[in-house]
């Protein structure tokens, strides 16, 4: 089990950027880097966080949490969707097929819930009564229950932008995706999310709602890349006491990062500009939170690879 003593342990050591001789140059993303050989990508899932679509530091343990929980769903959901994994050597790293990523995010989601700007929520309480072309009705509140899921796309923002909730329409007149590309992943995405939604509740937890990517493998088939059912790309709720705090107006008990979030809307950031620097007491919480929810969801303690990051992802790849 992680205690909170190894986690402020690993503050000072937690992985930021990566460089591996032998790989090239790293594609960075907010959360990953990524290295290409042929057809396979090295993914490098490092303990960056983000945010409000802003890196906003690091938490330890965080990469080798996502890494692990998405080998998990990927392993468990290949009969729903083809999925770019092969392999994981080592606790932060995944070998996969290289695909081209669709220029969409296909975001599900079952409650009225979130506080970024590209949040259902946050699209409701100032008005609008259609969100990504679904129709919404009078008399909602926060974090209430939709009466079914729903796909709502979202953009791919370029790095330092924001993401935009649109309707397929809209994405389709923005893209070059064909209509038969957005239905194949809208379909899978809808089947990985009531997939996920049952494993969840056996585990006594709600998925409220999560994101997706899909690329064209080399060989033009769609496939799941990037994460899934991670607590960085979905909201979790604890199931038990969801109606009673719902009942009360209370916030839901959650394991994800919307506890980072809200503690920086506290500081009154939400995206602009440079981030506040994220407190050690916030780290250790967060980075409990991430391990707790892994180990919750698979059903295995997370003690976590406490060695030298690098030197370990270097020997691991036979560099």
């Amino acid at each position: 089990m992680l205690t909170d003593e190894t986690i402020r342990a690993a503050l000072p050591h937690t992985l930021d950027e990566v460089s591996l001789p032998g790989l090239g140059d790293p594609i960075r993303g907010k959360v990953r880097d990524s290295f290409v050989r042929g057809t396979e990508r090295v993914i490098v899932v490092t303990d960056r966080i983000s945010a409000f679509d802003v890196v906003l530091g690091t938490i330890p343990f965080k990469g080798q949490v996502l890494n692990q929980m998405a080998a998990h769903w990927f392993r468990r959901t290949g009969h729903i969707a083809p999925n770019h994994l092969l392999d994981t050597p080592d606790p932060a790293v995944s070998l996969c097929t290289n695909c081209r990523p669709m220029p969409v995010e296909m975001v599900v989601r079952a409650y009225l819930t979130g506080s970024t700007s590209t949040s259902i929520w946050k699209a409701y309480e100032g008005g609008a009564r259609t969100f990504c072309g679904h129709e919404l009705p009078e008399g909602m509140r926060q974090h209430q229950r939709l009466e079914r899921p729903i796909v709502t796309p979202s953009t791919k923002a370029e790095k330092g932008d924001h993401d935009e909730s649109v309707s397929r329409e809209e994405l389709l007149r923005r893209t070059d995706l064909s209509a038969a590309q957005f239905d194949e992943m809208a379909e899978y995405a809808m089947a990985l999310f009531l997939f996920g939604t049952e494993q969840a509740a056996a585990r006594g937890l709600i998925l409220v709602d999560t994101k997706y990517e899909f690329g064209l493998s080399p060989e033009g088939k769609i496939m799941l890349i990037d994460e899934v059912h991670t607590p960085d790309s979905s909201r979790y709720w604890y199931a038990d006491d969801y109606q009673d705090r719902f009942e009360a107006g209370e916030n839901p008990r959650s394991l994800d990062k919307e506890l980072v979030r809200r503690a920086l809307m506290e500081q009154g950031y939400s995206g602009d500009g440079p981030p506040p620097p994220l407190s050690d007491d916030l780290r250790v919480e967060a980075a409990r939170r991430y391990a707790e929810l892994l180990s919750v969801v698979t059903g295995v303690d997370f003690e976590g690879d406490t060695s030298d990051p690098i030197p370990r992802i270097s020997a691991a790849l036979g560099l």
